[in-house]
């Protein structure tokens, strides 16, 4: 198969011609119909996560059709259209008998702790806890972000964040995660303040419902997210993953507000601990989403009310693939941007 593979950290990778994968007995191979450009992919290939090893193939975010399944599954067959979950549990450990596969032990995780989906193939472990049945009105394309982006969102602002109607949400970073949260969360009845530094992003956070769009170039974005809610949001997110935007999604909280840690750090940062006691806040982390937990957010994508293929703004090659991964590091100012030119998701077709 084609795949696209960077052999050194930092260093631009190569489409080639590699091995096909196999299915492990319990899992499956699936052919990729489309997946997702992700800030996550781009800090793998920077070297920012221990579980990559090179050679190396990324992509964690994916939609296709079961091309060969292992021995031991029995609820999937070849040409199955299927999503996953980019947290691929066990299915045996004390947190998946709790229903906790998101943070599953003995967890993998495509285009991480195994090859990924930059490919025509993929292979993908334990099919019967992972896999999750496509509609047949989402496109892969448009299931190409649920994996990661917008059902990491989804958990963070309705399961983590909990929020409720007429709540303040405060999103810091409007790219894929960040505008998929804005989303989300005004669907749910919130009002949403969104934070970022790019006009295109901003606009786009507009669109997807934001009620107020703060420019945090234009000065102190916490003073202004407090202005507006009237003392803070009750749910704050940090989408993008910076000691700064951390910092401000909790300084901009009200009295027990929630923050909700999103977006991943390269390292730890100076967290405000003790505006943290004295307003008895809440931090909380969100680390993509349980399979089993699928058909609610689907539910609300085939009726309309998400819509997250409008969240992608474009669509690449395989080929463009390498250099548009380079690029996440080079953006305009706007956070997770896939090409340094437009705010939103970029997706692969294979």
């Amino acid at each position: 198969m084609r795949a696209v593979v960077f052999e050194r950290y930092g260093e631009l990778a190569e489409v080639r011609e590699v091995a096909d994968p196999v299915p492990s007995p319990e899992g499956v191979v699936v052919r990729v119909g489309a997946t997702g450009l992700c800030r996550s992919d781009w800090h793998g290939w920077m070297g920012h996560d221990p579980d990559i090893t090179l050679p190396h193939v990324p992509g964690h975010e994916l939609a296709g059709v079961v091309e060969a399944v292992g021995a031991g599954v029995v609820g999937w067959r070849p040409g199955d259209r299927v999503t996953v979950p980019f947290v691929c549990a066990c299915g045996r450990c004390a947190a998946c008998a709790a229903g906790d596969q998101q943070v599953c032990e003995r967890q993998t995780q495509p285009g991480f702790t195994h090859w990924g989906s930059f490919a025509e193939y993929v292979a993908l472990e334990h099919a019967e806890v992972n896999l999750v049945r496509l509609p047949d009105e989402v496109s892969f394309v448009t299931a190409a972000g649920l994996g990661c982006r917008f059902a990491t969102a989804f958990r963070a602002v309705t399961a983590q964040g909990r929020v409720a109607p007429g709540q303040w949400v405060a999103v810091h970073g409007c790219g894929g995660v960040g505008l998929s949260a804005v989303m989300i969360a005004a669907a749910s009845g919130a009002r949403v303040v969104a934070v970022d530094v790019s006009p295109a992003a901003l606009e786009m956070a507009a669109e997807f419902g934001a009620a107020v769009c703060v420019d945090a170039s234009e000065g102190d974005a916490v003073a202004r997210v407090r202005e507006i809610t009237g003392g803070g949001a009750h749910v704050s997110l940090d989408a993008l993953g910076s000691p700064v935007t951390c910092a401000a999604s909790i300084e901009g909280l009200r009295r027990r507000g929630r923050h909700v840690q999103v977006g991943l750090l390269p390292e730890d940062p100076v967290i405000p601990m003790s505006r943290v006691i004295a307003l008895e806040l809440e931090l909380l982390g969100s680390h993509g989403m349980q399979a089993h937990a699928y058909p609610e957010m689907l539910r609300m994508i085939t009726s309309g009310r998400l819509r997250p293929d409008l969240l992608v703004t474009s669509s690449i090659t395989l080929d463009e693939a390498p250099a548009a991964l380079e690029a996440m590091g080079t953006g305009d100012g706007a956070p997770g941007l896939a090409v340094g030119v437009t705010a939103g998701v970029t997706v692969i077709e294979p």
